[in-house]
């Protein structure tokens, strides 16, 4: 096992979220100047329309922007180096039925041509993986998972 994985794996995450969180600030910005350069037409009904759609547009990128910066603060809590016997936040747990990344869900993750899932510890998955240790089993939805290894 690459001994490199897990800050790898850190590393993709963050890469991951840094650019959720660029996106959201450029959208915002994009919003803001629209909203800047929208001129009050004669037509009031639809420059408020205009208007409104824009601070709602506004309002959902802060919220994707909050959310984002939530799920880097909570990585960054993960010390990658660390190794473990169970599954534990950080911990990369090697099954029959793929590899997890116990961190932020972040879904299916590439690092080294290899596919990886960024899961959740309180994810429905996560949670049922969580203090599980080598040979030991879970199923969810009728898929049956036994760990190989957790690192």
């Amino acid at each position: 096992m690459n001994p490199g994985l897990k800050q790898k794996l850190y590393n993709k995450c963050i890469e991951l979220i840094d650019l959720r969180i660029k996106n959201a600030k450029d959208a915002m910005d994009s919003a803001q100047e629209s909203a800047n350069n929208e001129t009050k037409s004669s037509a009031g009904d639809k420059y408020e329309t205009g208007r409104e759609m824009m601070q709602q547009e506004m309002e959902n990128n802060a919220i994707q922007l909050a959310e984002a910066r939530k799920l880097k603060e909570t990585i960054s809590r993960i010390i990658p180096s660390k190794s473990y016997d169970s599954a534990q936040m950080g911990s990369l747990v090697i099954t029959n039925n793929g590899s997890f990344y116990i961190s932020i869900g972040l879904g299916k993750i590439t690092v080294d041509g290899k596919d990886y899932f960024a899961i959740a510890p309180t994810s429905p998955l996560g949670s049922l993986l969580m203090d599980k240790t080598a040979q030991e089993g879970i199923e969810l939805n009728g898929r049956k998972f036994v760990i190989e290894k957790v690192i």
